[in-house]
């Protein structure tokens, strides 16, 4: 099991071989940046993204960001190589997502590359397949598994469906529903229409709407949509924190909060938000 809580939030995904773009990750304010060594690299700059991505996390005084990498599927020579690279890394990514994954052996290989005494790296499974879809409830199981993401692109195409969100929700709604049994976090898939910000925050609200944690994005123009989005609102924290006083003034018993009757899951539910807004419990106690 992982020994910390995986990030949610914004995540950022940058192509690793395109190192003039790691200052842009390393300042946008994303909870995760991601350096990529799959489907952005073109087969004839892996190697050399392979070297760029060591750089990325020697960057020093990066604050606030949780660094980590997505690597190419443990079952192709490419994710081999990118799992030798990593291991020899000085500094080593916090996060590694693991495309294709179809089975808990994927994590597996993952963890038994990477893990040593002083180093256990938080791993996620990118869920982007029908299979992977009906295979789910063992992945999410996985001793090492810290977390999921949804991929809608190869998705839709290994569907034949489009990305659009009718076509898309029976997939998400099984992801966030498996990950939420197995008490990990759900992050979303990124919008890929760069200049539809209103379609993107539509997306948003709605992936958060049905419990996911978080959302991806592969443009900085993305970055402060999704934040606002997933970010906790002053009217949520307040609300949050006046139902967490309430249930406490209670004793934990079922309490009227404004019109609302609230009881354990929603005073669960607040003290989770102010936990991920960073609020100290002795300002809500």
């Amino acid at each position: 099991m992982t020994a910390k809580v995986a990030p949610a939030g914004v995540w950022f995904i940058t192509p690793g071989h395109a190192s003039e773009c790691f200052p842009t990750a390393y300042q946008c304010g994303a909870d995760v940046a991601l350096v990529d060594l799959e489907d952005s690299v073109p087969a004839v700059a892996k190697s050399s993204a392979r070297a760029a991505a060591c750089g990325f996390f020697a960057a020093s005084a990066v604050t606030g960001t949780t660094l980590g990498v997505r690597i190419s599927s443990p079952a192709t020579l490419d994710g081999v190589r990118d799992l030798a690279a990593i291991a020899a890394f000085p500094r080593k990514p916090r996060i590694v997502l693991i495309p294709k994954v179809e089975s808990p052996r994927d994590i597996a290989i993952v963890a038994g590359v990477l893990d040593t005494p002083g180093y256990t790296p938080l791993l996620y499974a990118l869920i982007e397949s029908p299979y992977a879809m009906e295979v789910l409830p063992s992945i999410v199981r996985a001793d090492r598994i810290a977390g999921v993401l949804f991929g809608t692109a190869d998705y839709a195409a290994a569907t034949g469906s489009t990305m659009a969100w009718e076509a898309m929700l029976h997939a998400r709604s099984t992801l966030v529903t498996s990950a939420a049994a197995a008490g990990i976090p759900a992050i979303d898939s990124p919008f890929f229409d760069l200049d539809d910000l209103d379609g993107l925050r539509r997306e948003a609200e709605q992936v958060k709407s049905l419990g996911f944690a978080g959302k991806s994005c592969v443009h900085p123009r993305q970055l402060s949509t999704v934040t606002e989005v997933f970010g906790p609102t002053d009217e949520e924290i307040a609300a949050a924190r006046a139902i967490v006083e309430a249930a406490e003034t209670a004793g934990g018993r079922i309490v009227r909060v404004g019109h609302r009757m609230i009881g354990p899951p929603m005073v669960a539910a607040a003290r989770s938000l102010l936990a991920r807004a960073g609020t100290p419990r002795e300002e809500h106690a």
